[in-house]
């Protein structure tokens, strides 16, 4: 079967009218971030490929509350519709662990150079100036306030953040010192220190200053 034809399998699980913080443009940016890192390391591109188009395919089921885990769903549909189309089973189990493996709040540890890769890529696209916007993005779809200066980041008592304010400074800021590649890691280095540029921009403002 053509690469293209798996391609449009997974395509069609990402509706047009779906969250703009997920959907397939945002796959597509995952796309060629991974194209950047496998050419620096030993990783088979065609699994790399099938884990980056599958990844997210359960994440509109999961905002419409059907499911309650994109990323265990997405690996078990992945692996029926991957077997279906012909692909050899070590290649759906390295594929579907990294799909596994690629959410940020799950705790599974990526177990190949390609699942690595996958992670790094779609951490990667929640950084720098992409980061941002689909950051602010989602939380306008979830009704969160942009900012509230009377719960400071340090004072927040969630995980997530109570604000998109804090949640970048909570989450997206640490994104770095998750990287499994150097490759990687270098690229999360220089997209964090725009996310801090913004920051203090962002607080310029608020103060009033600018």
């Amino acid at each position: 079967m053509p690469d293209d034809s798996l391609r449009a399998v997974a395509r069609s699980y990402f509706a047009d009218s779906m969250s703009p913080a997920h959907d397939w443009h945002h796959v597509q940016r995952v796309e060629a971030l991974t194209e950047r890192l496998t050419a620096e390391y030993a990783a088979d591109e065609r699994t790399v490929e099938l884990a980056v188009w599958f990844h997210d395919i359960g994440r509109a089921r999961e905002d419409a509350g059907e499911i309650d885990d994109h990323a265990t769903w997405g690996a078990r549909e992945a692996e029926r519709v991957l077997a279906e189309h012909g692909i050899a089973d070590g290649r759906i189990e390295t594929v579907t662990q990294a799909i596994r493996a690629h959410r940020y709040s799950n705790d599974t540890e990526p177990a190949s150079r390609e699942a690595q890769i996958l992670c790094d890529a779609d951490n990667l696209d929640a950084l720098g100036a992409v980061g941002i916007a689909r950051c602010f993005t989602y939380g306008g779809e979830l009704g969160e306030p942009i900012h509230d200066p009377s719960t400071p980041p340090a004072e927040d008592p969630t995980a997530a953040g109570q604000s998109q304010y804090n949640h970048i400074h909570t989450k997206i800021l640490d994104l770095p010192e998750r990287m499994y590649t150097d490759a990687g890691r270098e690229l999360a280095e220089d997209r964090r220190a725009f996310v801090e540029r913004f920051l203090d921009r962002f607080d310029t403002e608020v103060a009033g200053r600018r």
